[in-house]
C-alpha cells in the first residue's frame, strides 16, 4: 500500500521525536520489507520514552517498528486510553495532584488487591491534566528526563498518529491493541470490546487487510471480538497462571493447558495467532539460564497459528543469564544473541521495548 523507502532517504538519517534530546539513527530500508518477523514497538519505544505516550509510539515507528502496541483501559466516561494498567499511580504524576488525593482507593483487580488511582474513576478531561512518568526509573533513569512532558493518549490519538506517520514514512504503521482486564471492566459497566470495535469501524480499520492485530490474555472476550472483527485476533499466553475469565468461571485450565497441541487447536477455532511469553518458548531454570526449547512454535504453526513472542528488552535484568553482560541490572547485555535464538525458533514477530535493536537483529538474521 505504501511504497518502500529507498535507502538513500533512510541511511544516515536522524530524527528528534517531539522535544526529546535522544537522537535515534533510522534503520536501513531493508528493515521495512514485509518479509521476516514483524517488529512491534512494545508500549512504543518504551526503553527510550515513558511507555504508552505518543512520543514513545512515534519513536518506535521511526526506528522501524511495523506496529505500535497500545494497551487499552477505560475512563469513567467510557473512552479508551493507553495505559498498561488501570492503576496509574506508577505511570503518571497523579500522586502529585492534591485535587485528586481523594480518588486514591484499594480495589481488587483480577483477584489482587491494588491501592492507587484508577482510570475508571477519572473522566478523559481529568486524565488529560495528568502527565506520564517513567514506570521503572531504577532501570531506565534516562527516561525520567521526559517525566511530565507527555499526556495520556486516547486510542483515537494513537490511530491518528499512525496515519500521519504512515504518510510521512511512506510505509504503513500498524496498531496492535490489547484489552486490559476485560472481565473487570465489563463488571463495572465499561466493557472494552464495543468501544474498541467502534474506533476501528470509524477509522476504516475493521476490514480484511488492515494492518491491525487485537490481543487479550482472556479467552471469552477474544471470542467476542473475533465475532465482531475482520482483523486477526491473538491469544496472549503467560508463562504461569490462567486467563482470569477462566478463574471467574471455575474453569481449572491454565495457560499451560492452552499451549498443548489440543489447546492450540482450540485457540485456532477463534484466533489467528498466539502471543507467547518468551519462557513458554524457551524456559529458564531457577538461576535464569535457558533450558531446551519447547515445541510450541512448531505446534502452533502446524495448526495455522501465527506466533509472536514477548517481551524483548536490552537490559541485563530482563535477559536470560546466558546473555547478561554484568551484574548491573540496568546495563545492556547481549540482546542480539537473544533475538537470534528466537528467530531460529521460527517466531513470526517480536514485541520489543528497543525497536531499533529488534530491527537491526531482523536485518542481520
Amino acid at each position: 500500500m505504501y511504497p518502500k523507502m529507498v535507502a538513500g532517504r533512510v541511511l544516515a538519517a536522524v530524527v528528534l521525536v517531539f522535544t526529546g534530546a535522544v537522537v535515534a539513527t533510522l534503520p536501513s530500508a531493508s528493515a521495512h520489507d514485509e518479509k521476516g518477523p514483524i517488529v512491534i514497538g512494545h508500549r512504543g519505544a518504551s526503553a527510550y520514552r515513558p511507555e504508552h505516550t505518543l512520543a514513545a509510539y512515534e519513536l518506535a515507528a521511526r526506528m522501524g517498528a511495523d506496529f505500535v502496541e497500545p494497551d487499552l483501559v477505560a475512563t469513567k466516561d467510557g473512552k479508551l486510553v493507553a495505559r498498561h494498567e488501570n492503576e496509574i499511580g506508577g505511570t503518571t504524576d497523579v500522586a502529585d495532584k492534591p485535587q485528586f488525593a481523594d480518588r486514591k482507593k484499594t480495589k481488587t483487580i483480577d483477584g489482587t488487591p491494588i491501592t492507587g488511582w484508577f482510570t475508571e474513576d477519572f473522566t478523559l478531561a481529568e486524565l488529560k491534566t495528568l502527565r506520564a512518568e517513567e514506570r521503572i526509573p531504577a532501570i531506565r533513569p534516562r527516561n525520567t528526563l521526559y517525566d511530565g512532558r507527555f499526556e495520556v493518549p486516547t486510542l483515537q490519538e494513537v490511530v491518528d498518529l499512525t496515519k500521519r506517520l504512515s504518510r510521512e514514512l511512506d510505509r504503513e504503521i500498524g496498531i496492535y491493541p490489547e484489552t486490559k482486564h476485560p472481565t473487570y471492566f465489563s463488571s463495572i459497566g465499561l466493557a472494552l470490546e464495543p468501544k474498541l470495535v467502534d474506533v476501528l469501524n470509524r477509522n476504516g480499520l475493521n476490514r480484511r487487510g488492515a494492518k491491525v492485530y487485537v490481543q487479550s490474555f482472556e479467552v471469552a472476550n477474544l471470542k467476542e471480538l473475533n465475532r465482531s472483527l475482520r482483523v486477526p485476533v491473538v491469544q496472549l499466553v503467560n508463562g504461569s497462571g490462567a486467563p482470569y475469565d477462566f478463574v471467574v468461571a471455575g474453569d481449572k485450565r491454565t495457560y499451560a493447558d492452552l499451549v498443548t497441541p489440543a489447546g492450540l487447536r482450540e485457540i485456532r477455532s477463534y484466533a489467528d495467532g498466539v502471543g507467547l511469553a518468551k519462557d513458554v518458548i524457551i524456559p529458564r531454570d531457577a538461576s535464569g539460564f535457558l533450558k531446551a526449547p519447547t515445541t510450541v512454535v512448531e505446534d502452533a504453526h502446524k495448526v495455522g497459528l501465527t506466533v509472536h513472542a514477548w517481551t524483548f528488552r536490552n537490559e541485563n535484568s530482563f535477559l536470560p543469564a546466558d546473555f547478561r553482560s554484568s551484574t548491573d541490572p540496568a546495563a545492556y547485555g547481549r540482546a542480539f544473541e537473544e533475538y537470534e535464538l528466537f528467530f531460529r525458533q521460527g517466531v513470526d514477530g517480536v514485541f520489543a521495548d528497543n525497536p531499533d535493536t529488534a530491527v537491526e537483529a531482523k536485518v542481520k538474521r
